[in-house]
């Protein structure tokens, strides 16, 4: 791995659609990139485990995270808010993978500091394709920030 991580490459997924939730862990368990996946289904659950609050304090920092942005609670673009406002979860690199294709939901995203936005495909094959290449960019080519 080109990172400077040790071990597995930590990702959450924060999604509260299960169906997509299963496709992004199948997508990434087909890949032999070393990681591990932590899931939550909205924002609010998402600060709490970027936090290690409530039942989330043995969380462990992600290295990334894949974001959708329409969740009940707090959304998406509340999540990239808090996150890159926050001195310590800020280099955190954020994902956007969410089905709005809308150029107000690209630029407001990239705006709050998304590193990526990426919108999920319809097809099965593309949407494996999209999270395998997620997953290889940021387990293989991307050097991430130590954890801390």
């Amino acid at each position: 791995m080109a990172g400077s991580t040790p071990g597995p490459v930590r990702i959450l997924v924060v999604d509260d659609d299960p169906g997509d939730v299963l496709m992004i862990e199948e997508a990434l368990a087909d890949s032999d990139v070393d990681k591990v996946i932590d899931v939550v289904s909205d924002g609010q659950e998402a600060m709490e485990f970027l936090r290690r609050t409530g039942r989330h304090t043995e969380a462990h920092r992600p290295d990334v995270i894949l974001l959708d942005l329409n969740m009940p609670r707090m959304d998406g673009r509340q999540v990239l808010g808090e996150v890159k406002q926050d001195d310590d979860l800020r280099t955190i690199p954020i994902v956007v993978l969410t089905t709005s294709n809308a150029d107000t939901d690209i630029v407001g995203s990239y705006t709050l500091q998304a590193n990526a936005y990426v919108t999920k495909p319809i097809d099965l094959d593309d949407f494996n394709d999209v999270v395998r290449r997620i997953d290889e960019f940021f387990g293989r080519v991307v050097v991430l920030p130590k954890r801390v």
